[in-house]
């Protein structure tokens, strides 16, 4: 017999059409879907929310996805690289703000250069105040070498995202050669948690081409990947990307924003103990999109560090929110915003993935 909407809300075992009832709800049952998972958040992890200091090293990129500003493709983006000095001189603010980590994130680069010199930058970066900073790294598909020699220096968490995990749809928003591999970027996923990584992936919400059965087929690719964490976010349209001229069959930004809700929620009751990023898409599409992705189970923010000179050159999609605060105006205005919504930030701690330091101990 068919469990009701109110019966699987109360369970944390879903099957692919029941998770398609739930994304489904609207209105009232929407309502409870998004209380239930909030409930469920602050019975395993309590009103918590971590920060992660972003440094958006560089905006050089080999790849040529069909959705992002920065591909290289794409003639019109300045590209730049931070100095050393820029890079460390953000980490030490990440610290002295009492953010607990940082995120180190890049467009993709595999040449000896970049990857020598990351695993440098780690490694001064757990020079601060004794290794006081948590480490996270989005940089893209690198061999295990490079992986493991990242994760030698220091860096614990890296975030992968694989954007669609419909092989289809993958190839719909990604060029299909030899530098876009969906069973690659599946692989560097598996890899980088055979080397220790907690483990982080996404993917965006309201694709074109995107159905209820792959958003729900992406919330089962999680828990099937067991991953520590994972971001979710609206897809923007970016006019400077091919994927553009499908706009019209992107839904508008309030749908796009509910769905990316009702994702964040039902993983939360799926993956109650995991770590999950609300999205700065989030607040790109909706003046509240970051506190309501909190709100519906989401416990993570990144508040962006990148010297401001730099930030507009990091468009992977056009309006990003919060590119002209100041890091200390920003610090304030998530404390007054999240405690209007009942969270607190927990200052000073590496926050890492509930549901991977319980398999570790």
């Amino acid at each position: 017999m068919d469990r009701s909407f109110e019966d699987i809300l109360l369970a944390q075992d879903f099957g692919k059409e029941e998770i398609k009832v739930l994304l489904a709800a609207e209105g009232p049952r929407m309502k409870e879907l998004l209380r239930r998972a909030r409930e469920v958040k602050f019975r395993y992890l309590d009103n918590y929310v971590h920060l992660r200091g972003l440094i958006e090293y560089g905006n050089v990129c080999e790849k040529n996805c069909l959705y992002c500003g920065l591909r290289s493709g794409n003639g019109k983006v300045e590209r730049y690289l931070l100095s050393d000095e820029d890079v460390l001189s953000c980490a030490r603010l990440a610290h002295e703000l009492g953010y607990g980590s940082v995120a180190l994130q890049s467009g993709e680069r595999s040449d000896p250069a970049f990857v020598d010199h990351i695993a440098q930058l780690v490694r001064e970066i757990k020079k601060i105040d004794g290794g006081s900073l948590g480490i996270t790294l989005s940089l893209g598909e690198q061999s295990e070498e490079t992986y493991r020699s990242w994760f030698e220096a220091g860096a614990h968490r890296y975030l992968l995202r694989i954007e669609s995990s419909s092989e289809e749809l993958y190839y719909k928003i990604h060029p299909k050669n030899d530098k876009h591999s969906f069973r690659k970027r599946v692989e560097c996923l598996e890899m980088l948690k055979s080397i220790g990584y907690q483990t982080g992936t996404g993917v965006m919400v309201g694709l074109p081409f995107q159905t209820l059965d792959q958003l729900a087929d992406d919330l089962l690719f999680f828990k099937r990947m067991d991953v520590a964490m994972v971001g979710l976010g609206p897809y923007i349209p970016h006019p400077d990307t091919p994927l553009y001229r499908f706009r019209d069959q992107v839904p508008p930004a309030d749908a796009r924003m509910d769905m990316t809700l009702k994702m964040i929620a039902v993983l939360r009751l799926m993956m109650p103990e995991i770590n999950m990023v609300a999205a700065t898409a989030n607040q790109t599409v909706d003046p509240q999109g970051r506190e309501k992705a909190i709100a519906a189970g989401a416990n993570v923010i990144m508040p962006n560090l990148t010297p401001g000179e730099y930030r507009e050159s990091y468009f992977i999609y056009p309006d990003k929110a919060c590119v002209k605060d100041r890091p200390d105006q920003c610090k304030s205005c998530l404390d007054i915003r999240l405690a209007a919504i009942g969270h607190q930030i927990l200052y000073n701690e590496w926050g890492d993935s509930l549901a991977f330091t319980k398999k570790t101990r």
